[in-house]
């Protein structure tokens, strides 16, 4: 008769212990897939970005002091939105132009302070090679936003908005919007240039040569 290896405890705990490694291993590189889904291979093209972006940097100070320039090619996601019609769009729709893309609410207190001076801004530099874009994602009544602008007065910004918020959860996917408002300055092929976490006064002399520079102005 023949005998039976024999499976010591030691060797079953080394192939569990190799099973799990593997398991680990895949789990990295499905999570490393997702994470570079916009680092390729269309990120190549936004190199000249990240080189415009390093002669910005000294201006980021005084009022725009918390824009953080562009470190790495990004291409940003076609971020999706409607105007006040309905219609839609996309970030696409604004190639060729230099955009100041801004995420705001009105229950977002320090994106309602920002308001006046994007519009501000808008009113300043606003024309065929720039525009804010400032995208509202309330998600239960579309005319609070509409009624809130009117009210306070800013009326140069066109509008635009995304009920479902699913503008915000595209750009926190790519590590660009952590909190409200959100503002990424985006160049003419929908690269990113710079990002800020929180308001700006960007309708102040910081704000508008940093937006000036990024013009080529």
């Amino acid at each position: 008769m023949t005998d039976q290896p024999q499976h010591s405890p030691t060797r079953h705990r080394r192939r569990w212990v190799a099973a799990v490694l593997l398991a680990a291993a895949a789990a990295v590189g499905a999570v490393y897939g997702i994470g570079t889904q916009w680092r390729n291979p269309a990120d190549a093209a936004c190199g000249p970005a990240v080189q415009l972006a390093q002669r910005l940097a000294p201006l980021a100070r005084g009022e725009v002091a918390a824009v953080t320039p562009a470190e790495r090619p990004l291409r940003l996601p076609n971020l999706a939105f409607n105007d006040t019609q309905g219609k839609a769009h996309t970030l696409s729709d604004w190639q060729g132009r230099v955009v100041l893309f801004n995420l705001w609410a009105t229950w977002c207190i320090p994106c309602r302070k920002e308001m006046p001076a994007l519009d501000d801004l808008e009113g300043k530099l606003g024309g065929p090679n720039f525009e804010v874009v400032a995208v509202n994602i309330d998600t239960r009544d579309a005319d609070k936003p509409r009624t809130w602008l009117r009210e306070t007065g800013i009326s140069r910004l066109a509008y635009y908005a995304d009920p479902s918020a699913k503008v915000f959860q595209d750009l926190k996917l790519v590590g660009k919007a952590i909190g409200m408002p959100a503002t990424l300055l985006v160049n003419p092929s929908g690269c990113e240039l710079a990002t800020i976490a929180g308001p700006a006064e960007w309708a102040s002399d910081d704000g508008v040569r940093l937006v000036s520079a990024a013009l080529g102005k």
